[in-house]
Formats: structure tokens, C-alpha cells, sequence
């Protein structure tokens, strides 16, 4: 099947070959020409699996096909989304398919000033992505009007409830007409998203691209068995023994983020931390430098899981477990994207079992557990006391709200991201210890066998 035989129009056809496809992925199949007939959808679909122009194609045609309403200033379709970097993504993606099109996307959220939003908003746009905070703000302040919306679009609706958005979402849904095409994509189905789906959605098509709670078939996963305080030594052994080029490593709080993106500056590998402190403008740019190769790691809270687009990333690393196991699967979605094999590796401490067998439970199956290799205790891989005074947390409930603070605010600002330079110093060498001693010195940590549950 072509985009053709979905019954786009050229304009969109010719921008998806200008992006380098030519044949619809499944949920693109399935969505598009619902969509087009006007049905409420109700998709899952993991990340990478091309949702997104799934539903930005068949809308950027029904809004062209308005030609009545072309001429109002306020928007006729509405995104909403979880993270900057998601809505970002989105409107640019609306940007590049209808580009052969009169209609003007424009996007909104936190973290960075609502003025210059508040005058482009006043020009005028078809679709407008936002996160929920910041559309709230703009709505409060008469300055955006929603009484025009043609269809909404909830995208990663799952990661919406998860960070507290759903008042914030209800109340947007009063501000729009009650007579509209709703479409809610979502990677994992709770009973909280079910819930919404039935409130929310008439006589929706069902469309489910991918095994529930399941991540996508090419991504290798193994975990490693370590100390948590010797995580940092192995994970910078697996970098530079394999080699790698390109790594996603999560972290579940933003202060963990950015201590250990020092401890992989301390021994040598070009790194970057990414989270909600730094401004949208510090982000985007620690995201093009991995995206550029510019630095080799990219440490990263949870909710970039659901924000990021990178192409062909080979690795993810969860330095720590998350409390939640759904967001393992979106963790790791973040690798074996568009058909190309990735890796996740797992960096799992004794406090961090129960974890595990969480989310072997929600896959359905084990995660095979390598033994762990010899590696060096750096010294310029340890931070100093004052930075490492304050205790990584672990458990169930312990890390839980740094896996999601940033996600709560008014301003819609719920992505992380930080930046930080590096130069490569000479390793230190050091004796083979097995992997069970303490994080100090020079030694090396050997493998540690068998299964830990």
C-alpha cells in the first residue's frame, strides 16, 4: 500500500516523499482513513511507530478542505501533549507535511515567555500544539480561542495522566465546542486512560499497532547486576570498552541527572543532562549536540522518555530503574525506532529487584541478566564529597517523584534538559577486584554470576 492509496491529497503526498516515505506504517493505515470519515480514534501505538503523521495528514486534509472557516484566526485543530519537546516535535511535523498547503501551526508551552505566544497567537494559526499549563495560562488571559476547534488531539494521553494533567484537561475540554472529532493515541492502556477514552470519545475505532504495555520487538534488552554505588564505573567500562557513540542513559531525578553527567565528564566521555531547570533554549541545544554527535551521552529524567526523536539512536541505558514499569517501555521505545535494531541495558542494584521483576511482569517475560564484566574504579570518575553528599534514591517509592517533578507545573513546561561540555582526561588504571566493593580508589570489578531475583 502507498500514501496514495490512503487518499491524501498530492500536496501531502508529495511532503511525505520530500520526507523520504513511501509506504504508510500500520498505524498510519489504520488511522488515516479514519480520520479522514470523520470517526473518533482510539489508538495504541508506541513511540516510533509513525502515530504521528498519522493523525497530523488526514487533519492537515480536512482542514484544507474547510475552505468556509480558512479565514478565521483561531485554531481549528488542537494537539495537546505532554512535554516541550513533544509539541515541538509535533508542530514541526505539521509544518514539513503541509508545507505545500495554506495553513499555519503554531505551537505554545512553558519555559519560556508566553509574550511573544501571545502575539503570534494573535495572527493566527490553523493548528496549535500545546502542552496544558501554558494553553490554560493563554486561555485565562483571553488569549487564545478555542471555539473554533474541529478536532483534538491528545497525543501520549498515558503520560498526560501520569504527570496530573487530567483537571487541566478537562478544563480545556469545556472551553471547546461539544460538536468535534476527538483522537486520543496512547502507548499504554490504564483503566484511568480507558476511563477518559469512554468520556471522551463517540463510537471510536479501536486501532492497536503493537502488544499491550509491550516495547517494540527490535530492541535487545540484558541487564547488569551492580552496586549501586559502582554503577557509574561500570556504565562508563560498557561506554568505552563497546565503544559507543550515541547514548540515552535515564536517571530518575534531575540532581541524579546532573551528578552523574559530571562523574562521565570526570572520566573522559562528552556528556549532557537534560531536564526542566535549564531553559527550553539550553535544551534544544543539548539535544542537537547529541543529535550531531557532539557529545556522546545524553542523561536524561523520565520525562524526556516520551519528548525525544532521535534517529537510529543505537543505545538506552536505564541507569536506574523507574518506579512506574510502563515507563520502562517508553524508555526503551526511545531505540529501535523506523525498522533499525537497538540496545537497552539495565544497571540494576539489589534495592531495585522488586523493580525488575515489575516490569518483567507488565513485558511478559525476563530480562536476560549478563554477568557483569571487569571494570575500573576511576578516580576522575568519582565526584567530589560535596557533590556526592546527598544519598541516590532507590526503591519503589523512593526516586518516584523525581521520575516526574517538572510535570506539574502551570506553565506547561514538563520536559528536562540540561547541557554540559567535556574534554577527554587520560583513564586511570587500577587492580581486578570482583563487583561487590566499595566505590573508592583505583580497583577493578569483576564479573558477578547468576541470576539476582
Amino acid at each position: 500500500m502507498s500514501f496514495s492509496d490512503l487518499g491524501l491529497l498530492p500536496e501531502l503526498i508529495r511532503a511525505v516523499a520530500d520526507k523520504g516515505y513511501d509506504t504508510p506504517s500500520p498505524i498510519q493505515t489504520q488511522a488515516i482513513p479514519a480520520v479522514l470519515a470523520g470517526r473518533d480514534v482510539l489508538a495504541g501505538a508506541q513511540t516510533g511507530t509513525g502515530k504521528t503523521a498519522g493523525f497530523v495528514l488526514p487533519i492537515l486534509q480536512l482542514l484544507a478542505a474547510d475552505q468556509a472557516h480558512g479565514s478565521s484566526r483561531a485554531p481549528r485543530a488542537l494537539v495537546l501533549t505532554p512535554t516541550r519537546e513533544l509539541a515541538a516535535q509535533v508542530a514541526q511535523s505539521a509544518r514539513d507535511y503541509g508545507k505545500y498547503m495554506q495553513l499555519r501551526t503554531y505551537q505554545v508551552f512553558g519555559g519560556v515567555s508566553i509574550n511573544p505566544q501571545i502575539s503570534a497567537l494573535r495572527s493566527g494559526c490553523d493548528i496549535l500544539v500545546a502542552t496544558p499549563g501554558r494553553l490554560l495560562d493563554l486561555a485565562q488571559q483571553r488569549c487564545v480561542d478555542l471555539s473554533r476547534v474541529q478536532v483534538l488531539v491528545l497525543d501520549e494521553a498515558d503520560r498526560m495522566l501520569d504527570m496530573g494533567f487530567i483537571n487541566d484537561i478537562r478544563k480545556i475540554i469545556k472551553l471547546l465546542p461539544p460538536k468535534r472529532q476527538n483522537l486520543l493515541f496512547s502507548a499504554t492502556y490504564s483503566d484511568d486512560i480507558r476511563g477518559l477514552a469512554e468520556r471522551l470519545l463517540h463510537n471510536p475505532l479501536s486501532v492497536q499497532v503493537a502488544p499491550r504495555n509491550a516495547p517494540i520487538e527490535l530492541v535487545e534488552q540484558c541487564a547488569y547486576r551492580v552496586q549501586k554505588e559502582q554503577k557509574r564505573h561500570l556504565l562508563v567500562h560498557l561506554i568505552q570498552e563497546n565503544q559507543w557513540r550515541q547514548v540515552l542513559i535515564f536517571t530518575r531525578t534531575k540532581h541524579g541527572a546532573n551528578r552523574l553527567t559530571q562523574q562521565l565528564e570526570g572520566a573522559g566521555i562528552q556528556a549532557a543532562a537534560i531536564h526542566g531547570n535549564k531553559s527550553q533554549a539550553a535544551r534544544v541545544k543539548a539535544l542537537d549536540m547529541f543529535k550531531r554527535g557532539e557529545v556522546t551521552c545524553l542523561v536524561a529524567t523520565e520525562v524526556a522518555a516520551r519528548g525525544l526523536d532521535i534517529k537510529e539512536l543505537p543505545q538506552v541505558v536505564n541507569y536506574e530503574l523507574p518506579n512506574v514499569p510502563e515507563d520502562y517501555v517508553h524508555r526503551i521505545g526511545r531505540t529501535g525506532r523506523a525498522g533499525a535494531a537497538g540496545e537497552a541495558v539495565s544497571l540494576v542494584s539489589s534495592d531495585e529487584t522488586g523493580l525488575l521483576r515489575d516490569i518483567e511482569r507488565v513485558l511478559r517475560r525476563s530480562i536476560p541478566t549478563l554477568p557483569t564484566p571487569t571494570f575500573k574504579i576511576l578516580e576522575s570518575a568519582s565526584p567530589s564529597p560535596q557533590r556526592d553528599s546527598r544519598p541516590a534514591q532507590s526503591g519503589r517509592h523512593g526516586g518516584h517523584q523525581g521520575g516526574h517533578q517538572g510535570g506539574h507545573g502551570s506553565q506547561g513546561g514538563h520536559g528536562h534538559h540540561q547541557r554540559r561540555d567535556s574534554r577527554r582526561p587520560a583513564a586511570v588504571g587500577g587492580r581486578s577486584h570482583t563487583g561487590t566493593g566499595a566505590g573508592a580508589g583505583t580497583r577493578s570489578f569483576g564479573p558477578s554470576k547468576g541470576r539476582f531475583r
